[in-house]
């Protein structure tokens, strides 16, 4: 296991779109631990920022797209594939278009300029994802195994067009580190063919692409160009995945092996091993060093049984965000009362639940010390699915803001990844 990392100093990267054509500049600069990689859209109204999370992917042809409200980034997974990479898990993005710049088409220059920035180790320690079964993901002819791996992360990948297609199976293999991505993969471009040139100008991709920041493989081979490696375009594959990979919020040790996998089946794989880091990260099995007990949990927040929802939180990134667990057990004694031919676990419980979490959020703070977090009002909240003895809720709350005597946070609960609950809470912070 690793710390967490981000930079030293800012940087910026100026250029066009890949696909939107439009001239874009972005500033990368240092973020805390446990931040995560967040965009800021300066162009819009209001600056809404987006996190990088597979929650918030896009299913998009040819690009991965991240969109959480008006805010949405497009074409992330060069820089994703770099950051990825040089293990850059915290960094504040303010950008003032809708999708990154091309970069020469790879991932190269995204290193480089990460690389200016001088990146930093944070006192934080990176989750990581040891995976201890076989995940599948399959569309049409398109596959994707993850299998378990011990020491780190290893991709194969095979590309295979159809017969007559101007391009030749190729098959690539690679252990990924820093110096392996740096070296083999990262100045791989991206690659289309000839014939689909025209269709994908016209469907609004590629406006920004030319013969230098993308391969353009015509019957002869590729058009006005000289290909890096020989087998370019499978490692550009490999380049993609590393990406994509990087939406889990977890470093991965895993072999995966792709054979003809794009944008959206690699996005599907990252949300089956989400799911899988989610269970094994509620059996204490994916790291609890931030974890709370019961009895912490109560030396922190003052409610005691009957009214104490939470069981365990399992994971606390600084003031940022808190993960907690509550198991549903029809011994409970609102379940007398509450439907008790059909026994379902309150809606106003799981707000208080969420409630309560915000408050072991917020209370850790030392200068909240002796206060208690005061539900001030709720918005835009959404029930989704019942919540029944025998469930297992996931409580989750993050940060909106948090000031000397107020904050707010987004709470969302879970079972078996179905949300049951979303809620925005408002809190005063009072003296007990």
């Amino acid at each position: 296991m690793r710390n967490e990392r981000s930079l030293s100093a800012p940087v910026v990267l100026t250029g066009v779109g890949i696909h939107g054509g439009r001239e874009v500049r972005i500033e990368i600069a240092p973020a805390p631990a446990h931040h995560g990689i967040v965009f800021t859209r300066t162009d819009l109204e209001g600056r809404p920022s987006v996190k990088i999370d597979h929650r918030q992917a896009q299913q998009r042809a040819r690009q991965t797209v991240i969109r959480s409200g008006e805010a949405e980034i497009q074409t992330v997974e060069h820089f994703m594939a770099a950051a990825s990479a040089l293990g850059i898990d915290n960094l504040a993005c303010s950008i003032d278009a809708p999708e990154l710049p091309a970069a020469g088409g790879c991932a190269l220059p995204w290193v480089e300029i990460l690389e200016q920035g001088k990146p930093v180790e944070l006192k934080a320690p990176r989750k990581t994802l040891r995976l201890d079964q076989t995940v599948v993901v399959e569309d049409g002819d398109a596959h994707i195994v993850a299998f378990p791996n011990k020491g780190g992360l290893k991709l194969s990948y095979t590309l295979d067009y159809p017969r007559g297609a101007p391009l030749p199976s190729q098959h690539v293999c690679f252990e990924i580190g820093a110096d392996s991505f740096r070296d083999e993969i990262a100045p791989a471009r991206t690659f289309c063919l000839e014939s689909e040139a025209a269709q994908l100008r016209a469907a609004g991709f590629g406006l920004g692409a030319d013969y230098q920041n993308t391969l353009v493989v015509g019957q002869q081979g590729v058009i006005d160009n000289e290909l890096r490696f020989p087998d370019e375009f499978a490692r550009h594959k490999v380049l993609d995945l590393v990406g994509d990979l990087g939406l889990l919020g977890a470093d991965l040790e895993a072999h995966v092996v792709a054979t003809k996998s794009g944008h959206a089946t690699n996005v599907r794989l990252v949300k089956e091993l989400a799911a899988r880091m989610e269970e094994l990260e509620n059996r204490g099995l994916v790291q609890r060093e931030t974890g709370l007990d019961i009895r912490e949990i109560m030396k922190i927040i003052p409610h005691r049984y009957p009214f104490l929802f939470l069981d365990r939180v399992i994971a606390l990134e600084g003031y940022q965000r808190a993960v907690a667990i509550k198991n549903v057990s029809f011994n409970e004694p609102q379940f007398q009362g509450h439907w008790p031919g059909q026994p379902i676990f309150p809606g106003v419980l799981q707000v208080e639940a969420l409630a309560q979490l915000a408050g072991v959020l917020f209370l850790r703070r030392m200068e909240n010390t002796g206060k208690v977090a005061v539900l001030m009002s709720i918005d835009n909240i959404k029930f989704r699915r019942p919540v029944v003895p025998g469930d297992q809720l996931r409580l989750e709350c993050e940060t909106i803001n948090i000031r000397n005597t107020s904050g707010k946070v987004l709470g969302r609960g879970t079972v078996n990844g179905a949300l049951t609950v979303e809620a925005l809470l408002k809190f005063r912070l009072m003296d007990d």
